[in-house]
């Protein structure tokens, strides 16, 4: 198996990819846990995971918050249009906004594409309004999602392949 990482090619395994797959299930999985489900040593697993962690298969571990249950009921994809020249200036600012949860550099109409969070269309409103008034984004383009079939940042489905 292989996973491309930043130009890097990582081989992993059948122990690895069980590894990710259990700390994707809970990431506070002990390694001794892990060890008795695998059948493999306690260090066996420790090195591997230090060894995902070097090659920067596993980024870091993370809680998965359900935005939800925060009062962040609505999510919006934003295509966004930015004069030439200022894009990677403009994400970066933008990244940092406590609504936002993705930002992508994208082909085609846009220029890059946001994922956000928001209590209400109030608070879509005002971050939109917000961005229209920067002097870098010539144009936004606002979809809001009625459902959310799948969103899974985590999914491990594609190693192996």
């Amino acid at each position: 198996m292989v996973i491309c990482m930043d130009d890097d090619l990582v081989k992993i395994d059948d122990i690895d990819r069980k590894i990710i797959d259990l700390l994707n299930e809970d990431g506070r999985m002990s390694y001794r846990n892990i060890s008795r489900i695998l059948d493999v040593s306690v260090g066996t697993v420790h090195n591997r995971v230090e060894k995902l962690v070097k090659k920067g298969v596993i980024k870091k571990f993370v809680p998965i918050i359900d935005h939800s249950k925060l009062g962040y009921k609505l999510t919006a994809i934003i295509g966004v249009k930015v004069k030439g020249g200022v894009l990677r200036n403009w994400e970066t600012r933008t990244a940092y906004h406590k609504n936002v949860l993705a930002v992508y550099d994208v082909t085609g109409e846009f220029d890059a594409i946001l994922i956000g969070k928001f209590r209400d269309t109030g608070e879509l409103d005002s971050f939109i309004k917000g961005l229209l008034s920067e002097g870098d984004v010539q144009r936004t383009y606002t979809q809001t999602v009625l459902n959310i079939v799948k969103e899974d940042m985590t999914s491990t489905k594609m190693i192996g392949d």
